[in-house]
């Protein structure tokens, strides 16, 4: 299923710039170039690059047992993890950040703390848990 997923990503992303490649050939490089930045600016909001590196859920519940960072729970595409992400700006590196797309325990921990749906992100800080925090209120508990 998520192979499925990232090929139709890559096959999507491939039609934005064959577009923008044939409107550069018919003598339309405005359309072209048009094309090819809203390709970008799409492609990055559903990209996993502006998020830290994700790592496993059981990885991530042993280091925040010892060190007491936050967990966040996101996967690719969800524009309220990325507005976390970007709220959190350098911060967003003290918190472990799991994706459940990629990690079935991580969609498990989320589907646990939501009642059986996935709604990201979600994040787990000690004994407290909050779905779809204001980016505020995890900023509070990053910071000394």
């Amino acid at each position: 299923m998520h192979a499925a997923r990232s090929d139709v990503s890559r096959i999507r992303r491939n039609e934005g710039v064959s577009a923008a490649a044939f409107s550069f050939l018919d003598g339309a490089p405005w359309i072209g170039l048009g094309t090819l930045a809203a390709c970008a600016v799409l492609f990055s909001l559903v990209s996993p690059v502006p998020f830290p590196r994700s790592i496993a859920a059981r990885e991530a519940q042993a280091r925040s047992a010892a060190d007491s960072r936050p967990i966040v729970y996101w996967r690719p595409g969800c524009p309220y993890c990325l507005r976390l992400r970007l709220r959190l700006g350098r911060e967003a590196h003290r918190t472990y950040w799991v994706n459940i797309r990629k990690d079935p325990a991580g969609a498990v921990a989320v589907r646990a703390i939501t009642g059986a749906d996935e709604t990201v992100p979600t994040v787990v800080a000690g004994a407290d848990s909050f779905v779809n925090p204001d980016p505020r209120q995890l900023l509070r508990r990053l910071r000394p």
